[in-house]
C-alpha cells in the first residue's frame, strides 16, 4: 500500500479528486493542516463522489504531528525544484508521496533537508505547475506500475461486444 500526503491543501475540489483516486487504489490519504476547507465541505464530498465513506484518511495538525505519528516513514517530495525525475525513484511499499498546497508547494525548509528524495514531473519550462489531482495520479500510478498493479483490477469486460 502506499501513501500520498497533501501539506496543507488548500482547495477542496482536488483533495476530493486525490481522495477519490486514493480509494481506487487503495492508497491510504494523509492530510497535514492548516487546510484552506473543512474536510466536511460539500465540495469535497462531491468531488470524491460516494466513495469518500470509504477513504482511509488520517489528519494532522501540522508537519511536526505528521512526522511524529509517522516515525521511520520513507518520504518522496514531489516539487518543481527537484533534480530527480518521478520516474526515475525505486517506490518502496509502505512508502509516503507528499505534495504540497497549491499555491506554494511544499516549504523549501523541508525540501533543503531531503534532497535525495525530492522528485519532479517534467514539464515546459514556461509553465509553474500541474494541478495537484493531476500531478499525484501522475506519481501514484507510476509507484502502482513498479508494483506490478498488486491487488487491482488490470482486465475487464466488454459491456456489449466481445474481443
Amino acid at each position: 500500500m502506499f501513501n500520498i500526503v497533501l501539506f496543507e491543501p488548500e482547495i477542496p475540489q482536488n483533495t476530493g479528486n486525490i481522495g477519490r483516486t486514493c480509494v481506487a487504489t487503495g492508497t491510504k490519504l494523509h492530510l497535514i493542516g492548516p487546510m484552506g476547507f473543512r474536510i466536511d465541505e460539500k465540495s469535497v464530498k462531491r468531488a470524491g463522489m460516494d466513495y469518500w465513506k470509504d477513504l482511509d484518511v488520517t489528519e494532522y495538525d501540522g508537519y511536526e504531528d505528521f512526522l511524529k505519528r509517522n516515525p521511520n516513514a520513507k518520504i518522496y517530495f514531489a516539487t518543481t525544484k527537484a533534480k530527480h525525475i518521478y520516474s526515475d525513484v525505486s517506490f518502496e511499499d509502505d512508502c509516503y508521496i507528499m505534495f504540497g498546497k497549491e499555491s506554494a508547494g511544499i516549504p523549501e525548509e523541508i525540501l533543503v533537508e531531503n534532497p535525495d528524495t525530492c522528485m519532479r514531473i517534467p514539464m515546459n519550462e514556461n509553465i509553474r505547475s500541474l494541478n495537484l489531482s493531476n500531478s499525484v495520479a501522475i506519481v501514484l500510478y507510476e509507484a502502482l506500475r513498479q508494483h506490478h498493479f498488486a491487488g487491482m483490477q488490470t482486465e475487464g469486460e466488454l459491456h456489449r461486444l466481445h474481443w
